[in-house]
């Protein structure tokens, strides 16, 4: 009986000069990872202090009305495929889309096969394989009345 006794202290006094050693960690797996607090993990600065300094969307986006108008009458041309479509450089003007679906710049047109919407744009060849992804122009994404933090699949045509 003593012996028990004498082993259940050993054991708990082993526990706790680990879990005290090990307070400020925890352990997965035979790993130990440091415990972070909320406070190591929060931003150094809040995205509305960052826009706050920035240019809007309107400011940067300097086409005309006639131009958004003519662009979104476009139609027609041959299919080269679908892509998924994130926000190119913002600071440069126009409608265009650089995409690895084309080797050349040539005219052509992007549609959003959920809302039929579509715009003329300058296709620009980008590096990369067919399923990578395109670049699209702030005008051409407004146009297409997609969100600019969106991934949308657009369908791309050539003229």
């Amino acid at each position: 009986m003593a012996r028990r006794l004498v082993r259940a202290a050993v054991r708990l006094s082993a526990l706790g000069a680990l879990t005290g050693g090990l307070s400020g960690c925890f352990l997965i797996g035979g790993w130990e990872f440091p415990r972070i607090s909320p406070a190591q993990t929060a931003p150094a600065a809040s995205p509305a202090g960052m826009a706050a300094s920035g240019q809007s969307v309107a400011a940067l986006d300097t086409t005309t009305a006639a131009e958004r108008r003519a662009a979104a009458e476009a139609g027609g041309g041959a299919k080269v495929g679908s892509t998924v479509a994130s926000l190119g450089d913002p600071t440069v003007e126009g409608f265009w889309a650089r995409t690895p679906l084309v080797s050349a710049p040539v005219k052509g047109r992007l549609a959003d096969p959920r809302t039929g919407a579509s715009v003329a744009v300058d296709l620009q060849p980008l590096a990369g394989p067919k399923g990578a992804g395109s670049q699209v122009s702030l005008a051409a994404m407004r146009a297409l009345g997609v969100s600019l933090t969106d991934l949308p699949h657009l369908d791309v045509y050539r003229n």
